[in-house]
């Protein structure tokens, strides 16, 4: 009886048993909620929220709520984040705390991300900027790199063209390569990025090139919690051959723990032309033909065929992500809808994202990690012709600003007036006529276990595949008269184009990071890693002639009924590029007073020849924390800390293969060398010393940093002909020569004002800076110029004792009494005359708030440079005056030119390239929450390029047209740009 007593009672016991466990886990994991916000109301996005005297933490998300699992005995939650001060609060009793941090404006404490792992800002002993995610620009950002415009001081961003997904130029310190690669180097979440697209490139007949796509576009902007941008040689030559024009880490955003959470922003907004090119309206163009006496070219009408060819532009933005978890899983899942219609007809970006981050922590010791990262991103870009090197008609903004004022663009009948014949295209019609899509899918896949071997040694090894494929279709109907089309086999043909192109990227990197402290004074870290890294580019196209309409059917989906003998297919594969690397880093903290920073990188690069396949990268500096010594006490000096560092980097950012012996196809049967083999080809190798001061006062109300650097780039790679005995072919080859970029960076932030209900912060950011050429052997010739009677013209050089890119064009003198122009020595002589590298940048960035309501405002400048107006120079002179419009520049002048003056390149084109843009202002206003359901719920209207100040012409100064030659970079050409967008936009966005 007893035990059949006892064996009853078991399930019992466990029932209550269960029971009691259960309601105990409930008491321990009791949840608080909350907000945490500034002193304006706003929330503040990722502070740390902790358990007092437990490890158990969360973060707050983007509104500043928060969800933690407390214990039962739990009585303090501390809250704790850059740049506020840390707060403790009483949770005895609450399930729900609403905390407001008092700011302490200083970001020295602040942890930033560096080459293969982090590190304090105030440990720093090298050139970093880290801009956060609530300091980005707002408004309708495609790319990460719009983000930090006008925010770091020593990188200019030039927004190269205004149609949406446009790629930029982007300069950190300089110009300093005069045929390798200028752009920094990428890194999202420790994947080094390739810095090319996918999407193939298309020249039309008489079409020139349209420019090519942002190859950040497949990054979704609201996914970023910060970007660093590692500037000097000290910080980047951990990348090695990668990181001679600067580093730029992107991190994404991760889940934090606590109970799941949902955030949604999105946003509506329009757009139109911000700024046209002046000419001649129809009235004004009749009045110019009286004026010269011309009898003929009056159609009777007013029209402007570019207004006909702009509209007003739309946009809509849509995000939506989902993240939780605890200490021992984490997780981050979003997802993004981007619908971007451009100013111009027929021109837009459509993009979907999803991005999943998660990272987990194994076995009872937690020493067993694991992230697991994702990006998949499809774009879709509708194209217009809109080229960098068209003739004086190709390009369609070309077309509409030479048309002529008075000629209606449609007949009586309202059919567009198409001419069968002459130099005049019908801009409405060529962009009726023209069709051109592309679509780029782009997956960027990391998996990164890692394994704490002792409390001071960590393993991590990294594997990705960053993989990118797109196709491109375009068509040029047969019944436009554009010149290319009607040369097709029977006077009369359309056009098509059908393009595929892959660029693979894979990835692995082995690291063992170790952090020790030895004593109190003294704490030492080192990394030590391998990487390898391997990419592949391979595409193909068809290209056809010779159509015939077919109503409701594209030219590129029935290629092969293009005229006979005009279809060519084409395909390339590159050699696969092969990037083998060791590297490592020591540090040495000593008191917090001393620090020492070392580094080495060794690359082993296929692209370079057979002597010569490996580059060793090394970099020294040390930062002296000068407050920190006894001696040294200032009042209201709260930091001071001088930093010093030297280092070379290397640049191989050029194609693969080529110190190898290349062949072309040169039709049926036949091969041509296009390039020998140069077996010494070596790194083009920059070599950076730098000098910085840190500093903050007042409490941390105002700090900042000041910088002088001087960064000196020699065994420069050029391309050039190779000459006998082969005629035409080319080699690449390491020449005589240097450039030298120097100059000072100055970064200041302060609080002006900081009260209860009030607040005004304000950011200054510039840079004063220089380049100069020496050495070469002879100078290199750069910045085609295109239209009529321009073949072959050029305005730049890269020449010994001047600026690179100097513009070196015939001096104009002014109009003579006779209308014709002057020009120094009947054009003979040649001067430079002006520098298209801006000698100071500036970027200005203020937030002012007022209770729930805050203003955020950013604005850049450049200054100090000249442009050179293409555009002013081809498309509009005064010798198209009774066929094609022209400048209304030209009817102000004090003598007449003559319709007979020459087109020719000079002076009289270059233009101050100075301006100061206002850039973004956000005005928002935080509701707080909404009901039960609906938290932080915040309300926004953002304008962006409201007003650019400047003295230039052209459709705007920030403009950087591709005007190469050979390869050899040209930079400050505008010439017939898609033109900038002023935007507005409305959104709102709230967490669940």
């Amino acid at each position: 009886m007893t035990a059949l007593l006892r064996l009853q009672f078991k399930p019992i016991l466990g029932a209550l048993l269960l029971l009691v466990l259960s309601f105990t886990a409930k008491a321990q994991n009791r949840q608080i909620t909350g907000k945490v916000t500034d002193n304006t109301g706003k929330g503040i996005p990722g502070i740390s929220v902790t358990v007092k005297g437990s490890g158990t933490g969360a973060q707050t998300g983007a509104d500043g709520s928060f969800r933690i699992n407390a214990g039962a005995n739990a009585n303090t939650l501390v809250f704790s984040g850059v740049g506020f001060e840390t707060e403790e609060v009483s949770i005895q009793g609450k399930d729900n705390v609403e905390v407001s941090l008092k700011s302490s404006a200083n970001t020295i404490g602040e942890v930033v991300v560096i080459g293969y792992g982090s590190a304090r800002k105030k440990d720093l002993t090298g050139a970093v900027a880290s801009v956060k995610a609530k300091d980005f620009n707002k408004g309708v950002i495609t790319a990460p790199d719009q983000l930090i415009q006008g925010k770091v001081a020593g990188v200019q961003i030039i927004n190269n063209s205004g149609a949406p997904g446009g790629e930029s130029t982007i300069r950190i310190r300089g110009n300093s390569s005069v045929r390798a690669g200028n752009s920094p180097l990428f890194v999202i979440d420790g994947v080094l990025l390739d810095g090319r697209s996918a999407r193939p490139g298309y020249t039309g007949p008489d079409l020139g090139n349209t420019p090519n796509a942002n190859p950040l576009n497949f990054i979704n902007p609201n996914d970023i919690a910060s970007m660093e941008i590692l500037k000097d040689a000290s910080a980047t030559a951990i990348y090695g051959s990668r990181g001679a024009n600067g580093v730029v880490i992107v991190t994404t955003k991760r889940g934090q723990s606590g109970a799941p959470r949902i955030d949604f922003n999105t946003s509506f907004g329009t757009s139109k032309v911000s700024k046209k090119f002046d000419y001649l309206t129809g009235d004004e163009y009749r009045a110019a033909l009286t004026s010269y006496g011309l009898t003929s070219g009056n159609f009777g009408s007013s029209v402007d065929a570019l207004d006909a060819i702009l509209r007003n532009g739309s946009v809509q933005n849509y995000n939506i992500s989902a993240g939780g978890g605890n200490e021992n899983a984490r997780f981050r899942l979003s997802l993004g809808y981007l619908d971007q219609k451009g100013i111009i007809k027929k021109t837009g970006l459509k993009k979907y994202n999803v991005n999943l981050n998660s990272s987990f922590k194994f076995l009872e010791s937690k020493k067993l990690g694991l992230d697991i990262n994702m990006i998949a991103t499809q774009t879709g870009e509708q194209i217009a012709p809109v080229s960098n090197n068209a003739g004086f008609r190709g390009s369609l903004v070309g077309m509409a600003l030479q048309w002529n004022p008075t000629k209606p663009l449609y007949k009586p009948n309202g059919t567009l007036d198409i001419a069968t014949g002459g130099s005049e295209v019908n801009p409405v019609g060529m962009s009726e006529a023209y069709n051109d899509r592309a679509d780029i899918t782009t997956v960027l896949a990391t998996i990164a276990p890692s394994y704490k071997i002792t409390n001071d040694l960590e393993y991590k090894m990294q594997l990705s595949v960053n993989y990118g494929t797109s196709t491109r279709k375009a068509e040029i109907r047969n019944w436009i008269n554009l010149e290319g089309i009607q040369a097709a086999p029977g006077g009369k043909g359309g056009a098509a184009f059908l393009g595929t192109g892959e660029l693979v990227t894979r990835q692995i990197t082995h690291t063992l990071n170790y952090t020790k402290k030895v004593s109190s004074d003294l704490n030492i870290g080192a990394l030590v890693g391998y990487e390898y890294i391997k990419t592949n580019n391979k595409g193909g196209s068809q290209d056809g002639r010779g159509f015939e309409d077919f109503a409701g059917v594209s030219y590129y989906d029935i290629m092969g009924f293009s005229a006979q003998g005009t279809r060519v297919i084409t395909s390339y594969n590159d050699p696969t590029a092969e990037l083998q690397s060791f590297f490592g880093r020591a540090n040495v903290n000593f008191k917090n007073k001393y620090l020492f920073t070392a580094t080495m990188r060794a690359d082993g690069s296929s692209k370079f020849g057979s002597n010569n396949r490996y580059g060793y990268f090394p970099s020294f500096s040390a930062a002296w924390n000068i407050t920190n010594e006894n001696f040294f006490r200032v009042n209201g000096l709260d930091e001071l800390k001088l930093r010093a560092g030297w280092g070379q980097t290397g640049n191989q950012e050029f194609p693969a293969g080529s110190a190898q012996t290349r062949f072309v196809a040169t039709g049926p049967g036949g091969l041509g060398q296009e390039s020998f083999a140069n077996p010494d080809l070596q790194w083009q190798t920059d070599q950076q010393v730098n000098a910085g001061l840190d500093f903050s006062i007042l409490k941390g109300r105002v700090f900042g940093s000041v910088d002088y650097f001087n960064k000196k780039t020699t065994n420069l790679l050029i391309n050039e002909v190779a000459g006998i005995p082969s005629p035409g072919t080319r080699i690449w080859k390491n020449i005589a020569g240097e450039v030298v970029n120097s100059g000072v960076e100055l970064t200041l932030n302060g609080t002006i004002v900081k009260k209860e209900d009030f607040s005004w912060t304000l950011g200054v950011f510039a840079t004063f800076q220089k380049n100069e050429v020496n050495g070469l052997n002879g100078p290199l010739l750069t910045g085609g110029i295109n239209g009529q009677g321009l073949s072959g013209a050029f305005v730049q050089r890269i020449e010994n004792g001047q600026p690179i890119n100097v513009f070196y064009v015939r001096n104009y003198q002014g109009i003579a009494a006779d209308g014709q122009a002057i020009l120094e020595n009947d054009g003979a002589s040649f001067i430079y005359a002006g520098n298209p590298n801006p000698k100071t940048l500036l970027g200005i960035s203020t937030s002012v708030g007022y209770k729930k309501l805050n203003l955020d405002i950013n604005m850049n400048g450049a200054f100090g440079h000249q442009l050179y107006n293409n555009t002013l120079n081809a498309v509009l002179p005064i010798n198209n005056l009774g066929s094609r419009n022209i400048a209304k520049s030209l009817t102000t002048l004090p003598v007449k030119e003559a319709l007979s003056s020459p087109i020719t390149t000079s002076s009289r084109y270059l233009e101050s390239g100075n301006y100061m843009r206002l850039a973004n202002a956000t005005l928002s206003y935080n509701f707080g929450n909404v009901g039960k359901a609906f938290r932080n719920v915040n309300v926004f209207v953002t304008g962006q390029n409201l007003f650019v100040i400047t003295k230039f012409t052209g459709f705007d100064p920030e403009v950087n047209t591709d005007k190469n030659i050979d390869g050899v970079p040209s930079l400050g050409i505008e010439y017939t740009p898609y033109p900038m967008a002023r935007t507005f936009t409305l959104g709102f966005n709230f967490s669940l």
